[in-house]
């Protein structure tokens, strides 16, 4: 018998284990190709099933103008803020730091728009609900200063508007208002 070198014998073995590979690879290719009879129940739901949800979202391009005209209002009173608009679920959209805002209203602002939109009410009335229940301040992610405004559509949440930097949380939640109104027209 024929003693094979080193290199050869490493050779061959590569080579067998890429032929494996592949033949696996392409068994595991044709299998996910051909969905399950479960996907294909779920592709074919019908939207109209008490098992949907059907929510109502704000558009990339909507929370962009709201926070423009936020921060527009902000210049307009010559204060340095920031806004941030986050969705129903409390993710963050957009973000927009004014010239000077401080380092401190960027975290801020997401707060305050957390806080308005998982109350689904301004956040200066949230702070009055802190006098009866103080613990409320504890939930992570929430900021119960005023300056935070939901936005609504048929009295539910879609998004909250959350502003810091001004002067008062009143004036906050002033600007935090208009980006909710310019949403209207």
């Amino acid at each position: 018998m024929k003693k094979t070198s080193t290199r050869t014998r490493v050779l061959t073995a590569t080579a067998a284990a890429v032929a494996l590979s592949a033949g696996t690879f392409g068994a595991v290719s044709a299998s996910a190709s051909a969905p399950s009879a479960e996907s294909r129940a779920a592709v074919k739901a019908d939207p109209s099933s008490r098992h949907l949800q059907q929510t109502t979202h704000l558009t990339i391009d909507a929370a962009n103008k709201a926070a423009k005209a936020t921060l527009d209002a902000a210049e307009r009173a010559g204060q340095r803020v920031t806004v941030a608009v986050v969705d129903r679920n409390g993710n963050t959209i957009v973000t927009m730091r004014g010239n000077g805002a401080g380092p401190q209203s960027y975290e801020s602002a997401e707060k305050k728009a957390f806080t308005a939109v998982s109350w689904n009410a301004p956040t200066s009335e949230l702070v009055k609900r802190l006098e009866s229940t103080p613990n409320l301040k504890d939930i992570p992610g929430t900021l119960f200063l005023a300056g935070g405004a939901p936005v609504q559509v048929k009295g539910a949440p879609i998004a909250g508007i959350g502003v810091a930097g001004a002067p008062s949380g009143a004036q906050d939640e002033e600007f935090a208002k208009a980006g909710v109104a310019a949403l209207g027209r």
